[in-house]
């Protein structure tokens, strides 16, 4: 199965045992785009995305990633960036430090490290804070050197996971701002993933929302407004996924 696509999967499933985390998602994703899958928290969102960046092995389908099959994973692993949930740093490290040692997991050539890091640190505005332990960023500054650190091996898709999760109102906005300019000004193929419907209306081309393991919409967000008769994508998510979720998971998303 080849293709001009990003993201290809076929009938891609994982099971946990008798848990069916993802059931049989089929879905393509184009080149240059920011992609958000949206769901309710266990809806399979954090599986699609451990998957396809080769951390779990699907127990049946196909996808290809760039053109590159699953089972290739080494090679999948050095055109992608990830960020995950709970992502982590080491806080008696630089901002400098910590991007080196991340850029040396990729083998990225030293020569080509030091400047990346540097276009890394201007982009996003760390110049000043580059060389002061980690441990005395705040959360927002923390997760721009996080986004950094995907972004280290130059990688041709991005893949984010709650990438607002925890954030205050101020530190959240200036990540979405952040991630626009990754697909506008680098050109990047951005796959997020969040249970929270206003990032991925502000900042995603196309959307796909997936309910217990099982994707029931991809589009743009005009064609489920038009496709479920309603005003908001609010109105539309719940008309659409209400038969798959409970209330409560269906708004979890208010919480922040």
């Amino acid at each position: 199965m080849k293709s001009s696509y990003a993201i290809q999967t076929e009938n891609l499933t994982k099971q946990f045992g008798n848990i069916t985390a993802l059931d049989n998602l089929t879905l393509n994703v184009a080149h240059g785009i920011t992609f958000g899958l949206l769901g309710p928290n266990g809806a399979g969102k954090t599986t699609t995305v451990r998957l396809l960046t080769c951390i779990i092995k699907p127990t049946s389908g196909t996808a290809f990633v760039n053109g590159i099959n699953l089972k290739d994973a080494d090679k999948i692993k050095a055109i992608t960036g990830l960020l995950p949930e709970q992502p982590g740093v080491f806080g008696k490290l630089t901002a400098v430090e910590f991007l080196e040692f991340m850029g040396s997991l990729y083998n990225v050539s030293p020569t080509i490290l030091n400047d990346r890091i540097e276009d890394l640190i201007e982009m996003f505005d760390l110049d000043e804070r580059k060389n002061d332990l980690l441990e005395t960023y705040s959360r927002g500054m923390k997760q721009k050197i996080l986004l950094a650190s995907a972004l280290v091996n130059d990688p041709a898709i991005l893949f984010l996971d709650e990438p607002t999760s925890n954030l205050d109102p101020q530190a959240a906005r200036m990540v979405k701002d952040l991630i626009k300019q990754l697909s506008k000004k680098l050109e990047k193929t951005v796959f997020i993933c969040s249970h929270m419907l206003p990032l991925v209306e502000e900042i995603c081309d196309r959307i796909g929302i997936i309910v217990k393991g099982t994707l029931l919409f991809e589009g743009i967000i005009p064609e489920i407004l038009a496709e479920t008769h309603s005003k908001t994508l609010e109105e539309a998510y719940l008309k659409l996924a209400g038969t798959k979720a409970t209330e409560k998971e269906l708004l979890a998303w208010r919480q922040f």
